[in-house]
């Protein structure tokens, strides 16, 4: 960070708005009782947690389902030294309620590598955090690349 940089923090409204502009984040978990960290395409619910879809057989599912993870998601914008980044920490859940099933279909969430057998996963908003880097200029401006 240059001495011109700006980083400051946001809200929770604020990270959830911006969260809402991605399309593809990682979800931070722990496997063989080591970090891991792994790519995946995402929706967020109307109460701000983030839902996953992916195959039912997949380790990532074994691994995240009744455990705390994280997930984040960011931009940048390398040149103009500009983005944001946002974190979203709580209890993974496979989703197993039918009704909630079905509207969950209904979204478009399509998984990264779809599989015959895919499952929803949702990971619970208790803690969300996130900054936002300026590079060069004020705070009250942000400037993301597309």
């Amino acid at each position: 960070m240059d001495a011109n940089d700006a980083l400051r923090e946001l809200g929770r409204q604020e990270c959830l708005r911006l969260l809402a502009t991605a399309q593809v984040g990682r979800i931070v978990f722990t496997r063989h009782a080591l970090p891991a960290v792994s790519p995946v395409t995402f929706r967020l619910d109307g109460d701000g947690a983030v839902l996953l879809r992916t195959s039912a057989a997949s380790d990532l599912v074994r691994a995240v389902d009744g455990e705390v993870v994280a997930f984040e998601a960011d931009a940048v914008d390398v040149d103009a030294r500009s983005g944001w980044s946002v974190v979203v920490t709580g209890r993974a859940a496979v989703v197993t309620d039918r009704v909630e099933l079905e509207r969950l279909a209904r979204t478009g969430l399509r998984s990264w590598a779809p599989s015959p057998e895919e499952v929803f996963v949702r990971v619970g908003p208790d803690l969300v955090t996130g900054c936002e880097l300026v590079g060069g200029r004020a705070t009250h401006g942000l400037h993301v690349s597309a």
